[in-house]
C-alpha cells in the first residue's frame, strides 16, 4: 500500500488524528508521502534539519540519543499511530533526537514545507498540532517526576502501562508490548539486572509472561496496583 489515504483506518484508532477536523485529516493525507525504513534504519538525527511531521503507521520507532561514544538513551519506542517530529514545526529548530526504525517501519511523512505552507492559509490548524505537542509535554513531566520520586518497581510498571497505552494514542490498552528488556532498562535509566529482576517477580505473580523482545501483560488490574 503506497498510497498515505489507505491508512486512514490505522490512524483513526488514534486520539490526536481522529480528533481532527474532517477536512484536517483530509489534507494531511492529501500531503503526506509513505515512507518505508529497514530494521537499524535512520530516520533523523539530533541535530539535522526539520523535515516535517510523521505517522507510525506499521512497525515501530526508537526515540532517543546516542553519545559520541555510542552509549544510548532510549527514551521511548513508539508504535503506530503515532505522530511525531511536531516540536521542530513549531520553532523551526534542528532536531532535538535520534529516531530510528526499531524493526522493519511504515510511515506517514508531511514535509515541512507542505505543512507550513498549509498553516500560513489555515492558520486556525495550529491549535490542533499545539495539542499533539502538549500532550508529550505532560507526559514528559508525568515522567521526570517519577524518576525523581518512585522506587524503581513501580516507575518499571508505570512505563509498561504508558506503552500499552500507545502514549495516550491507542484505542484501548495493547495487551502486547514489543520490547526487549535492555531497551526497557535504557528508557527507565535502571539496569539490565535490576529491570529483569522487577520483571520476574511481576511474571511470577502472574501479572506479566515474559518471551523473547516482548512482554505480554496477562493481568491489566494487577499491574495497575504495581505501578501504585
Amino acid at each position: 500500500m503506497h498510497d498515505p489515504h489507505s491508512y486512514r483506518a490505522r490512524l483513526l484508532e488514534g486520539h490526536w488524528f481522529s480528533a481532527l477536523p474532517a477536512r484536517l485529516q483530509e489534507v494531511l493525507l492529501e500531503i503526506a508521502q509513505v515512507q518505508q525504513l529497514s530494521p537499524g534504519q535512520r530516520l533523523f538525527r539530533r541535530g539535522d534539519q526539520p523535515s516535517g511531521l510523521y505517522a507510525v503507521v506499521a512497525g515501530a520507532m526508537r526515540i532517543g540519543a546516542v553519545n559520541q561514544s555510542g552509549k544510548e538513551a532510549l527514551l521511548t519506542l513508539v508504535e503506530p499511530p503515532y505522530w511525531f517530529g511536531e516540536i521542530s514545526l513549531f520553532d523551526g529548530l534542528p532536531r532535538t533526537h535520534d529516531a530510528f526504525a526499531a524493526e522493519a517501519c511504515t510511515l506517514l511523512w508531511v514535509p515541512q514545507a507542505r505543512l507550513l505552507a498549509l498553516l500560513d492559509q489555515q492558520p486556525q490548524y495550529w491549535r490542533d498540532f499545539a495539542l499533539l505537542m502538549s500532550q508529550k509535554l505532560r507526559l514528559t513531566f508525568i515522567a521526570l517526576e517519577e524518576i525523581s520520586l518512585l522506587p524503581a518497581a513501580p516507575r518499571l510498571a508505570r512505563r509498561l502501562l504508558l506503552m500499552a497505552d500507545n502514549y495516550g494514542e491507542a484505542s484501548g490498552p495493547r495487551p502486547v508490548i514489543h520490547l526487549a528488556q535492555e531497551q526497557l532498562a535504557l528508557m527507565l535509566a535502571l539496569s539490565r539486572q535490576t529491570t529483569n529482576q522487577i520483571l520476574k517477580e511481576l511474571e511470577a505473580q502472574g501479572i506479566l509472561h515474559l518471551s523473547y523482545g516482548e512482554i505480554e501483560i496477562l493481568d491489566l488490574q494487577r499491574l495497575r496496583q504495581a505501578a501504585q
